[in-house]
């Protein structure tokens, strides 16, 4: 088995001797490393889309709006991936991001994951019926079970999720309550042998 350090290494490499900058090999690395991680076919993807991207032509998307439509060929996911990953503290303050026409889209996954961590938000993205929930770049959770990759995406919703309590205000107080149960009563004996609370002087 493959280690994530080989996984990330040769993905780098390949993307250089593509034609990608070392900069931008090295992020595209640290990309496939993190869907194998994940246990998403990273390699494969990457694969089918480096033998694809020889002969076809793909667009990429410089700067990124709250709905971007190709004008010709589909967007290229990774070029895609980078600058929404680099335009991340600007991309936040919409509520919903929409793309037309991405292929091979979970190769921009691991860059949105990374753009999760980096805002300290939860990301929902939606690949036509795929669903992916990205969890602070922790975790990827999602209704892709057993099913083969896409090849592109028609169409790609982003939706950014505010941070908020999974509970009601009174199940923490219940919760709280029950703690302080654990809590215990300050008397003299506990005063006396805090910490700093020595009567020796030995200066």
């Amino acid at each position: 088995m493959k280690s994530l350090s080989e996984i990330e290494t040769t993905s780098k490499r390949a993307s250089k001797a593509l034609g990608y900058s070392w900069g931008e090999a090295e992020e595209i690395g640290k990309g496939i490393r993190l869907l194998e991680l994940f246990g998403l076919p990273g390699i494969k993807i990457l694969n089918h889309y480096y033998k694809m991207k020889k002969n076809e032509k793909f667009e990429n998307l410089a700067l990124v709006n709250e709905n971007n439509i190709s004008e010709e060929h589909s967007y290229c996911p990774i070029k895609l991936g980078i600058n929404f990953l680099d335009q991340i503290n600007r991309l936040e303050k919409f509520k919903k991001i929409k793309f037309q026409k991405v292929s091979f889209p979970l190769l921009m996954l691991p860059f949105i994951s990374r753009a999760s961590e980096l805002i300290g938000k939860k990301i929902y993205i939606k690949l036509d019926e795929i669903k992916f929930l990205l969890n602070l770049n922790m975790n990827i959770s999602s209704n892709l079970l057993n099913q083969d990759y896409l090849l592109i995406a028609h169409q790609v919703e982003i939706d950014f999720i505010e941070n908020k309590d999974n509970f009601l205000e009174n199940e923490w107080r219940n919760l709280y309550k029950l703690s302080e149960e654990t809590f215990v009563e300050e008397t003299e004996s506990l005063k006396q042998s805090g910490a700093g609370a020595g009567l020796t002087d030995n200066d």
